[in-house]
């Protein structure tokens, strides 16, 4: 842009002083015309170049565009003396890129590169070392995913979780690759996302997995659409893929779900809106084995509601048939789960509190607690502090126990460390 505007400082003088040679002009007005010269031009010169900056920012629309963020995660296991034993660390980098083929076309690449070290990612099984236990974890059928270094302390893991082509235009939008399809209504269980299902352990995973798949929606109002959604598989016994109608009645958000997950047909309610002022969510899915005569079901239902002093309450509790009442032994943080088994218990309660005490500091607890014979108790405190718009020190704790001889002994417990710069 400066380069054009300085071509054009250039030469409209020369345009100025042509265009008052060009007028007829009269010998007795020559000398008011030529002291008139060194004040036309100036005035022009701020006219045409505002005119042409506007011009040239419409006509040259950017076709890309680059964002993500940089963050260091360090973890350390705590015993009940308080004592740390293990440490580990973890550098991460995302790389979000679009480029904009025009208003209906664009393409999306996103990479994700983590780097640990430290003596906690060699206390697995030691039959598999640590990076190869996480190369490929996230992949469908595309291997979009590279360990560059793998040793015993050391490990260098990139992947791409986004990669697709996109159309959109005012009725449709199809997209074609490793995507996020987000079916899910609540915050921490979601029995209908049955293509990327996540674990509410994984907090430093924002962006969730994705999938490699084709979702087609067609907009049918302005609340209301259809959706369906194929995952990419190598045999019939891996098909996921199904359709959602959502729509909106009595100022409720509604959404049907329908179609096949793996072995089972699956069909699903959800609802989100308000009671007065308190906000209502939910969502059940009913999975039926189609060569079997096994029925599971999977419901939560949350309630959250927000006071005038900007404190934030939350409560949801989930049912799962295919849970356990007695004791589990599956650690939590460590869940490979899905939405026909979202948690290892059968009965579990939420709640979460939060609060900003000023514009760069807030905190957060939420609680998890299950009925059953161990009875399970899991606390995650965060502490967060926000140095400028795009840099964060967040403190969070994962305390994790459960009831033996009558008393908690929480076996569990982790403190993570993490600073963030998004760009």
């Amino acid at each position: 842009m400066k380069k054009h505007t300085f071509i054009i400082l250039i030469f409209l003088p020369i345009f100025g002083f042509t265009q008052v040679e060009e007028e007829p002009i009269e010998e007795e007005i020559e000398e008011e015309l030529i002291a008139t010269d060194t004040i036309v031009p100036e005035r022009e010169i701020y006219e045409i170049e505002e005119v042409e900056s506007t011009e040239f920012e419409e006509k040259k629309p950017k076709k890309w565009s680059i964002d993500g963020y940089i963050k260091d995660l360090r973890t350390a296991i705590i015993d009940t003396n308080g004592n740390v034993y293990l440490f580990n660390n973890q550098f991460h980098n995302r790389i979000n890129f679009n480029y904009y083929f025009n208003n209906n076309w664009t393409f999306k690449a996103d990479l994700r590169t983590q780097i640990f070290y430290g003596n906690l990612i060699n206390t697995g099984n030691p039959l598999q070392p640590f990076h190869e236990g996480i190369d490929g974890i996230n992949d469908d059928v595309l291997d979009l995913s590279l360990v560059v270094v793998g040793k015993s302390t050391l490990t260098w893991y990139s992947m791409f979780d986004r990669l697709y082509v996109d159309y959109s235009n005012e009725k449709w939008n199809v997209r074609v690759g490793r995507q996020r399809i987000n079916w899910g209504i609540n915050t921490v269980w979601n029995p209908h996302d049955i293509f990327n299902a996540f674990s509410y352990f994984d907090f430093d995973y924002e962006e969730r997995p994705g999938s490699d798949a084709v979702r087609v929606t067609y907009y049918t109002g302005a609340t209301s659409s259809v959706e369906f959604a194929v995952k990419a598989f190598e045999n019939t016994d891996e098909i996921v893929a199904g359709g959602l109608w959502k729509f909106n009645k009595w100022n409720y958000d509604f959404q049907v779900l329908g179609g096949v997950f793996r072995k089972d047909i699956v069909a699903g309610l959800g609802w989100a809106g308000n009671i007065k002022d308190v906000g209502f969510k939910g969502e059940a899915s009913v999975f039926q084995g189609y060569d079997t005569a096994t029925t599971t079901f999977a419901g939560t239902i949350a309630f959250d509601y927000a006071f005038e002093n900007s404190t934030y309450v939350s409560a949801g509790f989930l049912y799962n048939s295919l849970g356990t009442a007695e004791s589990a032994t599956t650690n939590l943080l460590a869940l490979n789960i899905d939405a026909k088994n979202l948690f290892p218990y059968k009965y579990t309660g939420f709640g979460l509190i939060s609060y900003p005490f000023n514009p760069s500091i807030s905190g957060a607890l939420s609680i998890i607690y299950s009925p059953s014979d161990d009875h399970l108790l899991f606390f995650n405190p965060t502490l967060t502090y926000t140095i400028k718009d795009n840099w964060n020190i967040d403190l969070i704790g994962q305390i994790a126990g459960s009831m033996l001889n009558k008393e908690y002994r929480f076996a569990s417990n982790l403190m993570f460390l993490r600073l963030k710069w998004s760009f």
